[in-house]
């Protein structure tokens, strides 16, 4: 890539960017209340996506593995048992995931 292209790039990516940020406080102004259905979905979304993810997540383990998917099953249920005790995404996630690679390391 020469140079302007490279420029020509990063100023399309810029402003795809900034369209896509502005578009919604475009259709939606402070000023008007939320459509139901957009309130509707937002509190949907959340859920929908994290079960979409678990599902994701676990879609791939192979149980006649020599594991068993152990690994990925025990680093769930700790994730899942310390956001309902704790309700810290950021610490769920991320005993989860250190569990997770110390267990894939050790088994």
């Amino acid at each position: 890539m020469t140079m302007t292209q490279m420029l020509i790039t990063i100023a399309v990516v810029v402003l795809g960017t900034v369209i896509t940020r502005s578009i919604s406080f475009i259709i939606f102004p402070a000023n008007r209340e939320t459509p139901p259905f957009i309130a509707y979905l937002g509190k949907v979304l959340p859920a929908a996506v994290m079960g979409m993810l678990v599902i994701y997540c676990y879609k791939s383990i192979d149980f006649a593995s020599s594991t068993h998917g152990i690994p990925e099953l025990l680093a769930g249920l700790v994730v899942a048992g310390l956001q309902f005790w704790k309700k810290n995404m950021f610490i769920s996630i991320c005993a989860g995931t250190a569990l997770y690679m110390v267990l894939v390391r050790v088994m």
